[in-house]
């Protein structure tokens, strides 16, 4: 029996030595390890050696098997390597010095709008923020005149994380860091707050032509001595035409928002059905695009700003429905489909 278990390591290695291919290792793995391979069947013969062999066979046994395996493993590493070799090579060269084609892609709808809005509102003296998509609750809600409970927040019913953070379902919710962030140079140096902050916001909501999970916001404040809604009209109206290149058609309907008072919902009309009515609009002719108002003076004081001696204007611009409008774009799941059908048309207007 001994002879014939070193006969097999050695035939074992001779063979694995010519193979050349993964696929063939499989086969000789099966052949000779397997559950009827040949070494399984020498030590299915082990019963019919006298106690006294059988322990060194058995040693043995182990040996050759665990020589063949170890053989058997660095055979299949070198294919391995191999095969990827010949997978690098058989691959063109990516050239680099190629001119780049400009035409295989484009910029989101979305981003398009954004960057615009920020071109207007730089002009208009405006820095632009960025911000974490993931915030506390009291930057979302509390530091919002929205306390732990208040009915204010079923409408923004959001995603939590296991640590107690949660994704912002709102840009306002930038706001007690940006007031933090300036109100020194407002109190000392007599610097007007004035800053817009984009970004993603998320909420756990059905999805249908105008509503998503996921859409995009740009939230804006302006804080200085005097500020009334007259200043927060001119804003949003020269934005607006600019926006759009043309007289829009606008309304403020009273709305409420607990961190600013008094509150509006700034409407503009559907440009997509021209104020007939659709399903973008929910066939009333208007789009909800804009909820605004004087900063209430909880929240300049979360913030640490005087609300005595300062007053300020908030508004959360819907990136997402601008650019629905902008484009004539009917369904907002378009925008997030990933079909470069429907997002390679768009082209940067700049």
């Amino acid at each position: 029996m001994k002879q014939k278990l070193e006969e097999i390591r050695a035939r074992a290695n001779a063979e694995l030595e010519a193979l050349s291919e993964l696929p063939q290792l499989e086969d000789f793995r099966v052949r000779v390890l397997g559950k009827k391979g040949e070494l399984t069947g020498i030590l299915k013969s082990m019963g019919s050696l006298s106690p006294e062999e059988r322990p060194k066979m058995g040693q043995l046994a182990n040996e050759v098997r665990q020589s063949i395996e170890a053989s058997l493993a660095s055979k299949m590493q070198e294919l391995k390597a191999r095969e990827m070799q010949r997978e690098i090579e058989s691959t063109p060269l990516f050239d680099v010095s190629m001119p780049a084609d400009l035409t295989r892609g484009s910029y989101h709808p979305i981003t398009l709008v954004q960057r615009q809005c920020e071109t207007i509102f730089k002009s208009m003296g405006f820095t632009v923020e960025d911000y974490s998509e993931i915030v506390t609750d009291y930057e979302c809600f509390e530091s919002l005149n929205i306390p732990k409970h208040h009915p204010a927040r079923d409408m923004q019913d959001t995603y939590y994380l296991e640590n107690g953070q949660l994704l912002k379902s709102q840009t306002s919710a930038a706001q007690n860091a940006i007031y933090k962030k300036y109100r020194d140079a407002l109190v000392n140096d007599g610097v007007p707050i004035k800053a817009i902050f984009p970004g993603r916001c998320f909420r756990n909501e059905a999805t249908d032509a105008c509503h998503e999970n996921t859409f995009f916001q740009m939230e804006g404040v302006m804080v200085d001595k005097n500020i009334s809604i007259s200043n927060l009209i001119y804003f949003m109206k020269t934005m607006l035409s600019q926006v759009f290149q043309r007289d829009i058609r606008v309304r403020l309907r009273p709305g409420f928002f607990p961190f600013v008072e008094p509150g509006f919902e700034l409407d503009i009309n559907c440009l997509i059905c021209g104020g007939e009515g659709c399903s973008s609009c929910k066939h009333s002719g208007w789009l909800e695009l804009c909820p605004c108002g004087m900063i209430h003076p909880e929240v300049l004081k979360a913030g640490g700003i005087d609300p005595e001696a300062y007053t300020g204007f908030a508004f959360g611009l819907g990136l997402t429905r601008l650019a629905m409008m902008k484009y004539g774009i009917k369904d907002i799941r378009d925008l997030n489909s990933g079909s470069l059908k429907s997002l390679a048309q768009f082209t940067d207007d700049e």
